[in-house]
């Protein structure tokens, strides 16, 4: 297995998608596979995770640091910078198995060729750790100089974020400090700087930034490398904020470049130890899975107990670096299987954030615990009455997102529970998590709905999983997670009593009736298709080529209340079919293969979500050649070009970690057949064509098993269970 992936010469065109697809983080921050010498139109970003910045009526989202890794290289006074100059030779790599970006771009100048070589990483050893390695080598004899530094006017979507950047220099060290507007939180960068070769320094403060001029000769041939330590840290880490910024790059210095490095792939080697996926007979597919992995391992928060992952991970601030059902739905079996103590990190974020959850369930006239659909510092739902741009008058168009993707609770129950079931633990539920589920069943509780002619409960004017149609009635997978939540809050009264105003006695009883009579669609006598909503059946029937030949613009919103697929049977992404693959138990697979073959045709995918629903569910009707192609879009949603960059006029372009998710649940759980029965780990051969053998690793109550399939059996074997991150 290669473990690279490469890019050559330079389209300025591509350069945004690159930064998404050359990322390197490690959970405290991202740093998109930007040029060094890129400066803000071109979206270079130190992407920060959990705190967020609001100027004027724009979207409050995340901070991005000011850019430490900024160089430029100047012969006869010229810049010799991308995109301004034209290059000879350019190349990008990304090293993924150990988190190293490099580039070499090659230069004529008036005196001749020069080279520029750079390499960095993100430290895995130590969070708040930028480490960069630049050589530069000449066809001349004669002067060069370098401009290198800290540039403070940072790429933002919906800012600037700092109201002020002050810089400054203290024994060898310069730094930027990033003073934000809407809570005056401190973001400060600082740099050291280790030249191997003799060069006149000038430092330069201009703005936002803070430049170091090194000039000195050249001789054709010869190498000239010098190293940048550069630390990140905000007044949100701790009170000494700024000297431990400045101690870190003194440190690292000392240590040295090579030493950071081995430290920091020696991290990465520790995480594949349980991780990596082995496929044999496929190294397509096993590489673009592990490539998969690689982008979950950037953005998983090791470094707090008690945080969540954004819907673009740590890529930029588009969804404004909210927290969407994303991590509970398709993130958290993967750490759940390979680190459960992250798993729990981002669990317990949730339990932290539940007065937020409570306030908005109060907000809207509800009890219990309505969770944000797009998730902020302390449960802020970030999620805007206007989140679409309408590209014909360029006014916002009105969409409930917010206010009617109930089914977002569930999802927070759905996670409590699976981290139950595999861990075989009850510290998460001890720490809140029973709290949390029995608040989002009292949620629930209060939105049921009875006629007066019908001996059942109903849920109304809802958005489920398919955004295309909005507030719809008795959406088949809002109910049925609702019953989910119900039932897992009455398995939690009866083993945890509960002490409640309302009385444990009480709810226990309103959540059983609730449970018994609450409304789940289900399969059509004739044909076996359980019905999206009420009233699906009745919109029009067109294809999904038919709708997108309607859209008059290609940025056209497709949902809304005036959307081309919002009155046909078109939908966005899975919807039934996350359903019945997540309670395939519940039906035979007559049933199951009925859904996928009839939904499918109908679903446009246009979410990065949807193909791993598909996929799995595909083998669970026994179809795993039919679920490779959903499996390798989900796999390469970051790796090929094509995926949705717009929603209306709003830019949503950003790694796809849900799909990174899913390829990992699609090969685990769908191709490896991984589920629990009685209480053990069973496996259950369901290979595509050409896998002779499938191996991986993961944790089930505690101790760490190898999973070996082959076409024709399963292998479930415990290995001793090892602290493997110490």
């Amino acid at each position: 297995m290669k473990w690279k992936i490469e890019e050559n010469g330079f389209d300025t065109e591509k350069a945004t998608g690159l930064g998404n697809k050359f990322l390197i983080g490690n959970g405290y921050m991202g740093i998109r596979g930007t040029l060094e010498e890129f400066k803000k139109d071109q979206f270079p970003a130190v992407n920060l995770s959990g705190i967020y910045d609001q100027v004027g009526s724009g979207w409050r989202e995340p901070l991005n640091a000011p850019n430490g890794l900024y160089t430029r290289v100047l012969v006869s006074g010229e810049e010799y910078a991308l995109p301004e100059q034209e290059c000879l030779s350019h190349k990008m790599l990304l090293d993924y198995r150990h988190g190293i970006f490099s580039r070499e771009t090659g230069f004529m100048t008036k005196k001749g060729r020069i080279l520029l070589e750079a390499e960095r990483f993100a430290s895995m050893e130590e969070k708040h750790l930028i480490c960069l390695k630049v050589k530069i080598t000449a066809s001349f004899d004669g002067s060069l100089e370098i401009l290198t530094g800290i540039d403070g006017d940072v790429w933002d979507i919906n800012g600037p974020h700092y109201d002020k950047v002050e810089t400054g220099t203290e024994e060898g060290v310069i730094h930027a400090l990033g003073i934000t507007h809407e809570n005056r939180d401190e973001v400060i960068v600082c740099e050291g700087l280790e030249t191997f070769f003799e060069a006149e320094e000038k430092m330069e403060s201009t703005g936002r930034k803070i430049i170091r001029h090194l000039r000195f000769q050249v001789k054709a041939g010869e190498e000239y490398i010098f190293h940048k330590y550069i630390s990140v840290y905000t007044s949100k880490d701790l009170e000494s904020f700024r000297e431990e910024g400045k101690a870190l790059v003194k440190q690292a210095g000392k240590d040295g470049y090579e030493k950071q490095s081995e430290k920091h792939c020696g991290r990465w080697e520790k995480l594949w130890k349980v991780s990596e996926v082995l496929i044999e007979g496929d190294d397509e597919a096993m590489e673009a899975l592990n490539y998969s992995l690689y982008h979950l391992h950037c953005i998983a928060p090791r470094h707090s107990k008690s945080l969540s992952i954004a819907a673009r991970g740590l890529s930029g601030q588009t969804y404004k670096g909210a927290v969407f059902w994303d991590t509970e739905m398709f993130m958290l079996d993967f750490f759940l299987f390979t680190e459960p103590e992250v798993a729990k990190t981002l669990l317990k974020y949730r339990i932290d954030t539940l007065s937020g959850a409570r306030k908005k369930a109060k907000d809207y006239g509800f009890d219990g615990a309505f969770y944000p659909w797009e998730s902020q510092e302390g449960g802020f739902d970030a999620c805007s009455d206007y989140n679409v741009t309408d590209v014909f008058t360029g006014r916002p168009m009105r969409t409930y997102f917010k206010d009617k993707q109930i089914h977002i609770s569930a999802a927070v129950v759905y996670g409590i529970m699976r981290y139950s079931e595999f861990t075989g633990k009850d510290d998460l539920l001890r720490e809140g998590g029973a709290e949390v589920i029995i608040e989002c069943a009292k949620f629930y509780y209060s939105l049921l709905v009875k006629q007066v002619n019908k001996d059942r409960y109903e849920l109304w004017d809802v958005i489920g999983p398919d955004e295309y149609h909005e507030r719809v009635n008795n959406n088949a997978y809002t109910n049925r997670m609702a019953k989910f939540t119900f039932d897992s809050a009455i398995k939690l009264l009866e083993d945890y009593p509960v002490q409640d105003g309302t009385g444990s006695k009480e709810l226990l009883d309103n959540f059983k009736n609730a449970a018994g009579h609450l409304y789940i669609p289900q399969p059509h006598e004739s044909t076996g298709v359980i019905e999206q909503f009420d009233g699906y059946e009745q919109m029009e029937e067109a294809t999904v080529s038919e709708v997108k030949s309607r859209l008059l613009n290609e940025k056209e919103y497709w949902g809304g209340a005036y959307g081309v697929a919002s009155h046909t049977k078109v939908i966005k992404q899975a919807d039934v079919v996350t359903m019945v693959n997540l309670f395939s138990r519940e039906y035979d697979r007559d049933i199951l293969y009925k859904n996928w073959s009839y939904y499918e045709p109908r679903t446009e995918h246009g979410s990065s979500l949807s193909a791993c629903m598909y996929s799995m569910l595909a083998c669970k009707c026994g179809m795993a050649d039919k679920a490779y192609p959903f499996f390798i879009k989900s796999a390469k949603a970051d790796l090929e070009e094509g995926g949705k960059q717009w929603a209306g006029l709003i830019y949503i372009g950003g790694t796809h970690p849900a799909a990174s998710g899913g390829a990992y649940m699609t090969a685990v759980e769908g191709f490896g057949g991984i589920h629990i029965e009685d209480g053990i780990l069973k496996a259950e051969p369901k290979l595509p064509k050409g896998w002779s053998r499938l191996s991986f690793k993961l944790y089930y109550l505690g101790d760490l098993y190898q999973v070996t399939v082959t076409e024709e059996e399963a292998s479930v074997e415990k290995l001793q269970a090892v602290d493997w991150m110490d």
